[in-house]
């Protein structure tokens, strides 16, 4: 029995040593060893990035924390100069954007005219059939010459949008019908206008209301009347500042200051004639024009002579375009008036644009184009007419001249409740006319 126990102890021997001895067993046993070595060394594992344990490191110590937290304002600083640059970049796009678009709303509404222009302009033609021929209207814009005045041109760009703005001329003396102005043209959301100050406190006073305003170079003609002028010698000098402006290159709607604005007028103008006024007649006979019978009984059969009428155009609210015709009108107002200290404003505009040539007189050659009177509406056809009238009380007009009254800034303000406010009774404690 004992001797059987020593032979398997003696056989197990043989199998271990054996065991140790094979490649296998060798193998395995350097395998483990290894393992055991990279353990020991290497406790993160073979593959662990050193630069992440590197980080680790520099951010559990106290100061370099502190290093990253005092980059970040650079960061910031950096972030804010790149919006910088992209709002600068984006306001670029938008000049690019309204360029491109005034070239296009021009292009489509010049087309028919342009092509009027080389009929007319160009090789003669032949007429055609009966009832399809038609003369020229519009007149082509001036080439804009910024030589004249570059302060005035880069104000312009800022401020005009499609080469188009409300002018209009402004003394200390009349503040309050001018805040009144401008706050209806805000109101309305036109962005398009500018007030030419004639004097330090209306330029002030525009400045700290946000309002666009440009003040000239000083003019000694122009500051004197500014002082001591009366409102018709102040009114009179709008054809001699809108000269430049339509020298630039841009069309102006000039408004006078007693005028609310209840629209856009951009958004009804027709732009096919040098001036678009609004009219000082109050129904559709006066307005438009129309035929006037003169009878003189001493003539016997030929008693009655026909007349043409229509009641003058409102040279306190009017369009006009840059063109040649456009700039004499005012060349020839301006020079007339400056001769004549005595003549009022509308009365010379109107005859210079009216008057036929005859002899011994060479007249304008400019198209115009008379005003819807509803929409552009004077206080005469407001007062006596439209606040009588249900159904034209209905109508949003999108302009109220107060032309025709002297009380302007209460009939300005009863305008506005109207309107705007929705005050049903806020016109009819006003007369028809004057009470002066």
């Amino acid at each position: 029995m004992a001797g059987r126990r020593e032979s398997l102890l003696s056989k197990d021997k043989a199998h271990s040593s054996a065991f140790f001895r094979s490649p296998i067993a060798s193998a395995v046993f350097l395998g483990v060893l290894i393992g055991c070595v990279f353990a020991f060394l290497l406790p993160h594992g073979l593959f662990f990035a050193p630069h992440h344990r590197k980080l680790k490191a520099r951010i559990s110590h106290p100061q370099i924390v502190s290093s990253v937290v005092c980059a970040l304002p650079e960061q910031v600083n950096a972030l804010k100069t790149d919006i910088l640059a992209a709002r600068e970049k984006n306001s670029e796009l938008k000049k690019e954007v309204r360029s491109l678009m005034e070239k296009l709303r021009m292009a489509e509404q010049g087309k028919g005219h342009a092509q009027e222009q080389v009929v007319v302009l160009g090789e003669k033609h032949k007429a055609g059939p009966f009832g399809t021929v038609k003369g020229l209207r519009t007149n082509p814009t001036v080439v804009p010459d910024e030589s004249v005045n570059p302060r005035l041109a880069k104000i312009l760009e800022e401020v005009a949008i499609y080469k188009e703005l409300i002018v209009c001329l402004a003394t200390y003396n009349v503040k309050e019908m001018l805040e009144l102005w401008f706050t209806n043209i805000k109101r309305v959301g036109i962005p398009n206008y500018l007030v030419v100050a004639l004097d330090t406190e209306t330029e002030e006073f525009c400045k700290s209301n946000d309002v666009p305003v440009y003040r000239r170079d000083p003019d000694e003609y122009v500051d004197s009347i500014a002082k001591i002028g009366n409102n018709h010698a102040v009114s009179g000098l709008k054809f001699r500042i809108l000269r430049e402006f339509l020298q630039l290159g841009f069309g102006v709607i000039l408004s006078d200051i007693d005028i609310v604005y209840l629209q856009n007028p951009f958004d009804h103008l027709y732009r096919d004639s040098d001036v678009e006024s609004m009219s000082d007649g109050h129904n559709n006979m006066t307005a438009y024009g129309y035929n006037d019978v003169f009878d003189e009984p001493s003539m016997g059969w030929a008693r009655y002579a026909h007349t043409m009428r229509i009641w003058v155009y409102n040279s306190g609210f009017f369009y006009i375009r840059p063109t040649i015709p456009s700039i004499e009108l005012l060349d020839r107002v301006a020079t007339r008036l400056s001769l004549d200290p005595k003549a009022w404003d509308q009365a010379v505009f109107n005859e210079e644009l009216f008057f036929p040539s005859h002899p011994g007189y060479d007249g304008l050659y400019a198209a115009k184009r008379t005003m819807d009177m509803y929409l552009f509406m004077n206080s005469k056809v407001l007062f006596k007419t439209v606040r009588k009238s249900n159904p034209l009380k209905k109508l949003k007009p999108v302009v109220v001249h107060i032309n025709y009254h002297p009380d302007k800034f209460e009939r300005m303000k009863a305008v506005v409740d109207f309107y705007v406010n929705g005050k049903q009774d806020a016109l009819e404690n006003f007369p028809d006319g004057s009470e002066w």
